[in-house]
């Protein structure tokens, strides 16, 4: 590939992952929808698959669309993490970085809800943010192995 089309490729990516992360943003922080008012109290979990297994046993009393958007929609949330940070930079483009980076943002992420008393601490959160951003980058690795085969270039 040119260097001038990964430049603008790059510089694209740099803007599209600037408007996910202010969309995730107000997803976490701010969207009432999805609980996110101001609470009185700290509300956590830190017991790891609690709130997945709660999820599952109660979906018919919490219905699916709320089984879906935690546990799928925190997967899918973090999957453009993990995509863009290697196209952003070559720095970023190791397995073990986006796992530790996808861990370490959705922990931050976290820290923010518990503190601020927006959302809650959850743990399971972390987990699933965390596979959510290495799916993201195993989707990259794929779509970059794909695109340097038909080139014929060495990826």
């Amino acid at each position: 590939m040119k260097k001038s089309t990964r430049t603008i490729i790059r510089f694209f990516s740099v803007i599209l992952f600037f408007l996910y992360i202010l969309l995730l943003s107000y997803f976490l922080f701010f969207s009432e929808r999805y609980g996110r008012g101001v609470s009185e109290e700290y509300r956590y979990n830190l017991e790891l698959l609690k709130e997945i297994r709660r999820f599952i046993t109660y979906r018919h009393e919490l219905g699916m669309e709320n089984l879906i958007i935690n546990i799928i929609g925190n997967v899918a949330a973090f999957m453009p993490f993990g995509f863009c940070l290697p196209v952003i930079s070559k720095r970023y483009s190791g397995f073990f970085r986006i796992l530790f980076l996808s861990a370490g943002f959705s922990f931050a992420a976290e820290i923010v809800q518990l503190f601020g008393k927006v959302g809650s601490f959850d743990v399971d959160d972390i987990l699933l943010n965390t596979i959510g951003g290495v799916l993201g980058y195993i989707g990259y690795r794929i779509i970059r192995a794909v695109f340097y085969h038909r080139k014929g270039e060495r990826g």
